[in-house]
């Protein structure tokens, strides 16, 4: 099961689209683990990840996640972020671990 990892300022706009992206994987079959938490802590919670998303808020550290993490990582589409689009991000991290 692939898990899942987004990382925003806070932990806590992302929890909402966790919410989103779930249903969206529920909707079409597609078994994973989806969490969101702070980006304080994606030194320590990224080894298991096999994507991580950051929200747009904090896309200015990317390239700091990138040094710390071993997987795809990148910055969640703005306009998809701002819309709660479970699918759109679903997608986006299922794109980066080549699923789609």
């Amino acid at each position: 099961m692939k898990n899942i990892v987004l990382f925003c300022a806070g932990g806590m706009s992302s929890s909402l689209l966790v919410n989103r992206m779930r249903e969206a994987a529920a909707s079409i079959g597609y078994e994973c683990r989806i969490s969101a938490h702070s980006i304080g802590a994606v030194k320590s919670l990224s080894q298991e990840a096999d994507v991580v998303l950051i929200g747009p808020q904090v896309g200015y550290l990317i390239a700091s996640v990138k040094s710390v993490v071993s997987c795809p990582s990148e910055i969640i589409v703005s306009l998809n972020y701002g819309r709660m689009d479970g699918m759109k991000v679903l997608e986006q991290a299922r794109g980066l671990m080549g699923e789609i």
